[in-house]
Order: structure tokens, then sequence, then C-alpha cells
């Protein structure tokens, strides 16, 4: 978030709050005041807000998917889980709650389940670049290393600049065995500030060193 929004959150709230207050059955209102909470860090009220805008219209998938990743973020897995299946329920090709439910099921170490989510995801909307990162976690953890590899480079090119995707193809290629190119993606991700798992870091250099 820049200086800028920050300074100008303040003013959108107000504002926001005033229309709301002017239209209270205005589904959009509460919507976008729900989001520029999330913004502002006002999650209570962000919550309020996304759950006005469900009660006035159950049809809000993108209500449902942001209220959902409040409660993902919060820990509450079971009402994240709930949420975006009730968005996919009015929005079936909602390439984001399909890909929310991937990182819920992940989180269940449910992987076939997180698998299968992530690649509906991606046939909704095969431009997802954090779908195809985080779908290349789970195919390392299965240990599918070469699927794991293309995944990560699916999500590099549509996001160069990603640390997570960096450090992601890294300890991908590790596991297919090409340490050369996993240093310089480590690297990469290293310079973008990205935390590498100092335990990878080592295994890495110990591979490299016998090589």
């Amino acid at each position: 978030m820049t200086e800028q929004l920050r300074e100008d959150l303040p003013k959108v709230i107000e504002e926001l709050e005033k229309k709301c207050k002017e239209h209270p059955k205005s589904v959009m209102a509460h919507h976008h005041l729900g989001l520029v909470y999330m913004k502002a860090g006002r999650i209570p009220e962000a919550i309020a807000s996304l759950e006005k805008a469900i009660e006035l219209d159950n049809l809000s998938s993108e209500s449902m998917i942001n209220l959902g990743a409040i409660h993902f973020g919060q820990g509450d897995l079971a009402k994240a889980r709930e949420l975006n299946e009730r968005a996919l329920a009015v929005s079936p090709e909602s390439a984001q709650a399909h890909a929310n439910l991937g990182l819920i099921w992940q989180q269940y170490n449910e992987l076939d389940k997180a698998i299968a989510s992530y690649e509906k995801a991606l046939r909704c909307d095969p431009k997802l670049a954090s779908a195809w990162m985080n779908l290349t976690a789970v195919l390392t953890m299965k240990g599918d290393d070469e699927r794991a590899v293309t995944a990560a480079r699916k999500g590099l090119e549509l996001d160069p600049e990603s640390p997570l995707g960096h450090n992601n193809l890294a300890v991908a290629l590790y596991f297919s065995g090409r340490y050369e190119e996993a240093r310089r993606h480590m690297d990469k991700a290293r310079e973008a500030g990205y935390s590498v798992d100092p335990n990878f870091i080592e295994s890495l250099n110990a591979k490299l060193a016998q090589n």
C-alpha cells in the first residue's frame, strides 16, 4: 500500500460511510466500504460491512470471496470454505473462489483436493499467476517435480518479478536435479526480499558443492 493511499483512506472511508447512511440498501456501497476497511486494517468493520452487503444481496459473490479471505486470515478455515463454496454456487466460474479453496484444502493438507481446486481456477482464468504459484507448492509436496517446474514457469511468465514465484521455481528445480538454475532463482527471490528457508539454502549449496 503506498503512502498516498494510506493518507487517502480516512477520506475514502468517510465518503463511503456517508454513502451507506444515505443509501442503506446499496450493496455496492457496503461492499466497497468493506474493502476499504480491509485495506485500513479495520477488520471488525470490514466483516460487518461485507456481511451487510451479503445480507442485502445473497448473490454477492465478490463480497463472499472477500469476507472468506478475512476469515482465512484469521485462521477460521471452516468459515472461509463455506463462504467460497457459497460464492461458487452463485458464480461457478470464479477463478478466485476456486483458488481460495485450493489454499484452504492446502491448509487442511488435503493435497489432491487443493490441486483440483487450483486446476479449476486455472481453467477459469489461465492468467491467475497466484494459482500457478500455489499449485507449484502443492505439486512439489506431492513429489510431482516436473509438473511443479512447469507450473512455476507459468506463474513467473505472468508475474516475472514475484519473489514467491522465484522461490517456488527454485524449490521445484532443486527436486528435479537442476541445481544451478535453482540457485539463480533462489538468488532472485532473496534479492527481492523473500525469506528463503535456511535449510533449503544449505541443502542447495551442498548439492552444488558436490557437482
